[in-house]
């Protein structure tokens, strides 16, 4: 069985810092507020001319540096995100086009926050069955349009940005030892967006109206325990695939969704939080994004050195829960 293995990685946030004291100017809510509840401090936000495929581009072209390999040799572009440029061309066609790889097939994944690690799971089967070999997963989302900007207890929590990673058989280190994905559809209503596909009218005054087309989160608070769970169960599931504990692991990098959820994980796994790699503080959640922004940022700052186990672990709305042991 061919080995897969990550050999470069790249993110992206833009420009625009949005903090808890901006959200005071035309909020009910405070700074203090927002970090006791989520540990958000800021967030980015896209400029207007932005879209999804912008942000991923510069991700994925600092990836493909990494890794050494121009953009005519990736094979395989799969984009995770619920935000795409449109509907239709995928994201990841409109990335395709925009990065120069005349080579590759690119389409896109939907599974909200845990996109990335489907879409690492897909690129992982192909490359080990021999279909292709240079892959580049990307996760791309511009939170920020899908927000209703009068709901102090959604709108605090979302942002924007991209990360890369470039996947390719390898002969020694890098590697992904496993990836573990689920799904329960019957939970997907507690994150919804539901404007703007087959269930509902097409787009139309009354559905702006009544807010169709904003993230709803009605069913979140149930959500947070089901996240703590399942974030939990990822971990565990992946180390006893392999054979490891967590003492084995160098560093823990989850979705950034909410920092309670990230305790709540620690403790369930009787872990200290110093395991844990956080951004959710500068970046907040950026949905499919941030497991592998903050992959790329740990292997910038040292946090990840070569020989060490990291876990990536996420929970998302549909609902989707996965996981991901690679040995660097």
């Amino acid at each position: 069985m061919k080995r897969v293995g990550i050999v470069g990685t790249g993110s992206y946030l833009p420009e625009k810092i949005l903090s808890n004291f901006d959200l005071e100017k035309f909020l009910d809510t405070n700074d203090e507020w927002i970090m006791t509840r989520t540990g958000i401090r800021e967030r980015r936000v896209a400029r207007a001319d932005e879209a999804a495929s912008d942000l991923a581009l510069r991700a994925s072209e600092r990836a493909l540096a990494e890794a050494g390999i121009a953009p005519e040799e990736v094979e395989l572009i799969i984009m995770a995100t619920v935000t795409p440029d449109t509907q239709c061309p995928a994201g990841a066609n409109w990335l395709e086009a925009k990065l120069g790889a005349v080579n590759a097939v690119s389409f896109d994944v939907t599974a909200a926050c845990t996109g990335f690690l489907f879409a690492l799971s897909i690129v992982e089967q192909y490359i080990k069955n021999g279909v292709y070999r240079n892959a580049l997963v990307v996760a791309s989302e511009i939170m920020s349009r899908t927000l209703d900007w009068t709901d102090r207890e959604t709108c605090i929590l979302w942002g924007d940005g991209a990360g890369a990673a470039v996947i390719t058989e390898v002969e020694n280190g890098h590697q992904i030892l496993s990836t573990h994905i689920h799904t329960d559809g019957a939970g997907g209503e507690g994150l919804l967006l539901p404007g703007g596909g087959s269930r509902t009218t097409p787009i139309s005054y009354e559905s702006v109206e009544k807010k169709l087309h904003n993230l709803d989160m009605i069913g979140a608070n149930q959500s947070v325990k089901v996240a703590v769970k399942r974030f939990a169960e990822g971990c565990e599931e992946a180390l006893r695939y392999n054979g490891f504990t967590l003492d084995d692991v160098k560093v823990i990098i989850p979705h950034q969704a909410n920092i309670r959820i990230l305790q709540g994980m620690a403790k369930r796994l009787d872990v200290s939080m110093d395991k844990v790699y956080l951004t959710i503080e500068k970046y907040g959640n950026i949905s499919s994004a941030t497991v592998p922004i903050a992959l790329d940022q740990a292997v910038r700052d040292g946090t990840v050195q070569p020989g060490d186990l990291i876990l990536l672990t996420a929970f998302g709305g549909g609902l989707t829960w996965g996981s991901c042991l690679i040995r660097w």
